[in-house]
C-alpha cells in the first residue's frame, strides 16, 4: 500500500467574513506531482501558504493537514507552533515564490541568502556550506556560479532569480516543494527552462511537488494529476490528460479555452463568464460561433510612424575616473514602419530590446542616435515643451500597473490628471468624462474614489488603459500590458484593447513575450534578438514558416 506523504483535509480558510479557501481535501503520495489551478482569488495560493505556517494572526484556518515525517509518524502541521514551523520549513517542505525580486533580499548577495538555509538545517560550517551552493547552482543551470553567489538580486535577469529561488528550495533536500506560479512573468523559452528544470530535480531527490499555476497547459507538462480551484471551492479534480480531453465543469472550460488557440483565430476571445454563466452551453458550438478568418490589414498606405536605425546603448562599465569603457547595445541599429490603425506586435526574450524600444520610441529614455517620424515630424529633435504637446497623441500602457499608479491618489483623480493638464475639458465635463472612461473599461463611476490597492491586478490595468485613453490618443505602446494576469483576465483585457481599437481608431505596438498573444493580436510581427530585428512578417508567415533558428526556439517553447 502506498504512503501518504500529505493528507489534506477540509482545510478552510478565512479573513474575516470573506471565506478564501472552502473545505478543500486532497492526498499527495511520495514523490507525486499534482498541479492546483484556477485565477487569481480562487485560494490555491492561500492553501499552500496555510499549510507552510506562513498566513499571518488574522487568518482563521480550519481542518487539517497531516505530513509524513522522517521518523515514519504523521505530524499535523496546522496546529504547529512557531518554532515547530521554523524546523519543516526549509528542511521538509520548501516553497518557491512567484517574484523572485520582492521574496529575495535586496540588501544580501544571492549566495548568502542560500547558505541561511543550509547553515540552518545542515549543521555544517560556512565553508562547506559556500562550497554546496555553489553545486546547487551549477545544478540549476546558472552561468559563472561564483559571480551569481556575490551578485544582489537586482544584477540578476528575471529568469536568473528564480533559478536562484530554486536553488535555495532545494538546498535542504525537501520531500515535498511547492511552487507557487514560478514562470508566470518569464518569456516562454525561460519558462521551458524551468519547468525542465523542476522535472528534472524532482526525479533527481525524488520530491513530491504541488504546483500552482492559473496556467493549465504549464501544469499538464508537470502534473499528471490536477485539482481546479474556483472561489475557494475544488470543483474538479483528476488525471490531468482526461480534463484537457473532457472537462466536466464550466469553468475549467473556460479556462481552457480563455488562451489565445496557435491554429485558429477568434473575432474575439471567450472568458470564464462565457462558460460560467451560460453553463447550459457546449463549448464546442460556443467556440465554433467565435471561429472567423482573420481580417487582411492594407499596408498600401503612407506609415503613421517611421523609426530609422535607431540605437539606445546602456553603460556596461565604467573606469575608475567614471568614463564608460564598455555598453549593452539594448536598441541597435533598428529600422520599421508603423501604419494607421495596425497592431505592430514586437516579441523576443527577456532583455532582447523590446521594452527599451518601445520606452525610446516614446522619449521616455534617451536615444544615441537615429529617427523617429510621427506623422513626419522627428520625435527626437523635439524640445521639452514640444514633446509635452505631442504626448496628447502618443501615450504608454506599463506592464505593472500597480507601480505606474501614485498609490496616495484616487484612480479618478489619476485619470483625470492628464485630462486636465491637456485642456481636453474643465470641471465637470473632465469629471463626467472620466466617469465614461471607468465605465468604458469595465468600471464603474463608483470606483472613481478609490485607491489603486483596492483593486485586482487585472482592475489597475483597466485603469491603466482608461489614462491612456483620456487624453484621446491616436497611437499606443502597450509594454507586456497582460503578461501577469490570468489567463482568464488576459482573455477579457484583450478584447477590450481590440474594442477600443476599432471605437478610437487607435495604432498599437504591442510589446510581449507570449507568442500566441501577438499572434491573435497583431497584423504583423517584429522578432527581437540581442537588439536588433530578426525577422518581420505576418504573424501566419512567422509561425508557419519561420526564417531564424532564434524565431524557431521561440514557437517551440509554447506550451501545448
Amino acid at each position: 500500500m502506498t504512503k501518504t506523504l500529505l493528507r489534506v483535509k477540509d482545510l478552510s480558510v478565512s479573513f474575516g467574513k470573506t471565506i478564501a479557501v472552502n473545505k478543500l481535501s486532497f492526498n499527495l503520495a511520495p514523490g507525486e506531482s499534482i498541479g492546483i489551478v484556477g485565477e487569481s482569488g480562487s485560494g490555491k495560493s492561500v492553501s499552500s501558504l496555510a499549510i507552510m505556517g506562513l498566513l499571518d494572526q488574522h487568518a482563521k484556518i480550519e481542518g487539517s493537514a497531516h505530513f509524513l515525517r522522517p521518523s515514519g509518524k504523521e505530524e499535523e502541521l496546522l496546529g504547529l507552533k512557531e518554532r515547530a514551523k521554523q524546523g519543516f520549513r526549509g528542511k521538509e517542505i520548501a516553497m518557491i515564490f512567484q517574484e523572485p525580486m520582492t521574496s529575495l533580499n535586496p540588501v544580501y548577495t544571492c549566495g548568502n541568502q542560500v547558505i541561511e538555509a543550509i547553515l540552518k538545517h545542515e549543521g555544517i560550517g560556512k565553508k562547506e556550506a559556500k562550497q554546496r551552493c555553489l553545486q546547487l547552482f551549477e545544478k540549476v543551470l546558472l552561468p559563472d556560479p561564483e559571480r551569481i553567489y556575490n551578485a544582489y538580486p537586482h544584477e540578476l535577469s528575471g529568469g536568473q532569480k528564480q533559478r536562484v529561488m530554486i536553488a535555495m528550495a532545494i538546498s535542504c533536500k525537501p520531500k515535498l516543494l511547492i511552487a507557487d506560479e514560478p514562470t508566470t512573468a518569464l518569456d516562454v523559452t525561460v519558462q521551458k527552462e524551468i519547468l525542465s528544470l523542476l522535472k528534472d530535480l524532482q526525479q533527481e531527490y525524488g520530491m513530491a511537488m504541488i504546483f500552482i499555476s492559473h496556467d493549465l497547459a504549464v501544469v499538464r507538462q508537470l502534473c499528471k494529476r490536477m485539482l481546479v480551484m474556483y472561489r475557494g471551492d475544488l470543483v474538479e479534480h483528476g488525471n490531468s490528460e482526461n480534463l484537457f480531453q473532457a472537462a466536466e465543469h464550466p469553468y475549467t472550460r473556460g479556462l481552457l479555452a480563455c488562451r489565445p488557440p496557435i491554429g485558429k483565430y477568434y473575432k474575439r476571445l471567450p472568458t470564464v463568464a462565457d462558460f460560467t454563466e451560460r453553463a447550459q452551453q457546449e463549448p464546442e458550438s460556443l467556440l465554433k460561433h467565435l471561429e472567423a478568418t482573420k481580417p487582411s490589414f492594407d499596408f498600401d498606405q503612407r506609415p503613421l510612424m517611421e523609426v530609422k536605425n535607431l540605437n539606445c546603448f546602456y553603460i556596461a562599465e565604467k573606469n575608475f575616473w567614471g568614463k564608460p569603457t564598455a555598453f549593452v547595445k539594448a536598441v541597435n541599429n533598428v529600422s520599421f514602419d508603423v501604419y494607421p490603425g495596425e497592431t505592430l506586435g514586437l516579441v523576443g526574450e527577456s532583455g532582447c530590446g523590446k521594452s527599451s524600444l518601445g520606452r525610446t520610441l516614446l522619449r521616455l529614455q534617451s536615444s544615441n542616435g537615429g529617427e523617429v517620424k510621427y506623422k513626419g515630424e522627428n520625435l527626437l529633435s523635439l524640445g521639452a515643451r514640444d514633446m509635452r504637446k505631442m504626448r496628447k497623441d502618443l501615450q504608454f500602457i506599463f506592464q505593472d500597473p500597480y507601480s505606474s499608479l501614485n498609490p496616495r491618489m484616487k484612480i479618478g483623480e489619476a485619470i483625470l490628471e492628464p485630462i486636465l493638464y491637456h485642456q481636453i475639458a474643465k470641471g465637470k465635463e473632465a469629471k463626467s468624462q472620466v466617469f465614461d472612461l471607468l465605465e468604458k473599461v469595465g468600471l464603474e463611476a463608483a470606483h472613481y474614489d478609490r485607491y489603486p490597492h483596492e483593486f485586482s491586478g487585472g482592475q489597475r490595468q483597466r485603469i491603466g488603459i482608461a489614462r491612456a485613453l483620456a487624453v484621446k490618443p491616436s497611437f499606443i505602446i502597450c509594454d507586456e500590458s497582460v503578461s501577469a494576469l490570468d489567463v482568464s483576465v488576459q482573455a477579457q483585457v484583450l478584447n477590450l484593447l481590440n474594442d477600443l481599437k476599432k471605437e478610437f481608431g487607435l495604432t498599437y505596438i504591442f510589446i510581449s513575450h507570449d507568442l500566441s498573444v501577438v499572434k491573435y493580436m497583431s497584423d504583423r510581427i517584429i522578432v527581437m534578438n540581442k537588439g536588433r530585428i530578426e525577422e518581420v512578417g505576418l504573424p501566419s508567415e512567422i509561425y508557419e514558416h519561420p526564417k531564424s533558428e532564434y524565431t524557431k526556439k521561440l514557437i517551440n517553447a509554447i506550451p501545448d
